[in-house]
């Protein structure tokens, strides 16, 4: 019998959450295939079967937290599942033979769609403003008339029918409201489970609130000059790189530079200390069905516009697919988070803790601008949002970074020159 059981998870990951068996008891599983997927507070990963074989009992269910080496199951190796033997199809219902016939059976006729048939429409509005059905008047030919209701309606208030002319027929009943039955709020509810994934962000958002001192300043940028710039050399740099040159790679190369004149804003507090990085680690936010994640670019100030875009990308397709390790998701010095994607205008984006800043990207739009000379023109405008833990950053020095960026991504020349 071989045992199923959890793997070391990574660094300071102790446990995990089982999301989801991909396979069932009895089942016949090959080497290395998927069985069970895991969910830490970082990532989603699969545990392998470690053999060929059948599984044979499940022992933590689907939504249990489960330790580092815990047993999850066994399966036998080798051999088939029990269940896997054919099963006898089912015997062919008998059809009817050609020559026989074929019983029909179609539902009888009521009696109101049959007295419909033998009335006119006069009487059946005579029928209707009166709460009579044709079933309940007696035809004194093959017909219903008019004459038969109104005889029916004196018969039955003592001569009060107003019908045709009469005298004052009774007063139709007064219909009752009707009473709609609410089902309880319980029952029209669905309660699930947080992932672990989003357990630990709402934790962290909610610690980061309660220990920084976060502020946030804004500013906004126009995106024309870039915007040229991608449009003038787009297809060159596809041809060579591979790849097509995005916005966030120069906001990733703006925030450095912008990062190295600014040290206190790539730092971060660790008790009564201060941890200047003298690196570079990046780290971009991206959305994912199981919640946001931030993929780290590792040292960015050495790569080039090409291999971040890269980078970006494959970061991006990995984390939703669940498929980025956890070092991957850890030890970023500064973060950029882009809600212009999903439309978003603008916005106070939360400390990535233990980071110090974090830069929020939003959409662009024609806005009117009055230019140097005076004109009044519409130009692509983002708005940049920098929020900051004022602990370690002062007003002056968070403007100013935010500043920095905003003339490197408007005069585009400063991210190659360096200045």
């Amino acid at each position: 019998m071989t045992q199923i059981v959890v793997p070391t998870l990574g660094e300071s990951v102790s446990e995990a959450t089982v999301a989801q068996w991909l396979k069932k008891e009895g089942e016949t599983v090959k080497a290395d295939e998927p069985i069970v997927e895991l969910e830490t507070d970082k990532v989603t990963l699969e545990v392998n079967a470690p053999a060929d074989g059948v599984i044979v009992k499940i022992t933590v269910g689907e939504g249990e937290t489960v330790e580092v080496g815990a047993l999850l199951g066994e399966m036998s190796a080798g051999g088939a599942a029990a269940n896997d033997t054919p099963k006898a199809e089912p015997a062919a219902k008998e059809e009817p033979k050609k020559d026989e016939p074929v019983e029909l059976t179609e539902p009888a006729p009521t009696a109101e769609s049959s007295d419909d048939v033998k009335t006119s429409p006069a009487v059946r509005k005579m029928l209707a403003d009166n709460n009579l059905k044709a079933g309940d008047v007696p035809a004194s030919g093959e017909r219903l008339s008019k004459e038969d209701v109104k005889t029916f309606i004196d018969k039955q208030s003592g001569g009060q029918s107003t019908v045709d002319g009469g005298q004052k027929a009774p007063a139709a009943p007064i219909a009752q409201p009707l009473t709609v039955s609410r089902q309880p709020n319980a029952e029209r509810e669905e309660r699930v489970r947080m992932t672990k994934l989003r357990q630990v962000i709402a934790s962290r958002l909610k610690e980061a609130q309660n220990n920084a001192a976060m502020l946030t300043t804004f500013n906004e940028v126009d995106m024309g000059p870039v915007m040229e710039l991608r449009k003038t050399y787009q297809d060159a740099f596809v041809k060579k790189h591979g790849i097509k040159l995005g916005f966030m790679s120069f906001f990733v190369k703006a925030a450095i530079n912008a990062l190295k004149e600014f040290p206190a804003v790539n730092a971060e507090i660790d008790g009564t200390d201060i941890i200047y990085k003298n690196y570079y680690d990046i780290g971009v936010a991206v959305s994912t069905p199981q919640g946001l994640v931030v993929p780290v670019i590792r040292d960015a100030d050495q790569m080039s516009m090409a291999e971040i875009e890269a980078k970006i990308v494959d970061l991006g397709v990995r984390a939703r697919d669940g498929k980025l390790s956890i070092d991957e998701m850890t030890g970023g010095t500064f973060t950029i988070t882009n809600g212009g994607i999903f439309g978003s205008m603008l916005s106070t984006p939360i400390l990535n803790a233990p980071q110090s800043a974090i830069l929020g990207m939003h959409n662009i739009v024609q806005r009117p601008v009055v230019m140097p000379n005076g004109a009044i023109e519409a130009r692509p405008i983002m708005y940049l949002a920098h929020s900051y833990d004022h602990r370690i950053i002062d007003g002056r020095e968070a403007v100013s970074f935010l500043v920095r960026i905003k003339q490197a991504i408007e005069d585009p020349a400063r991210l190659v020159l360096d200045v």
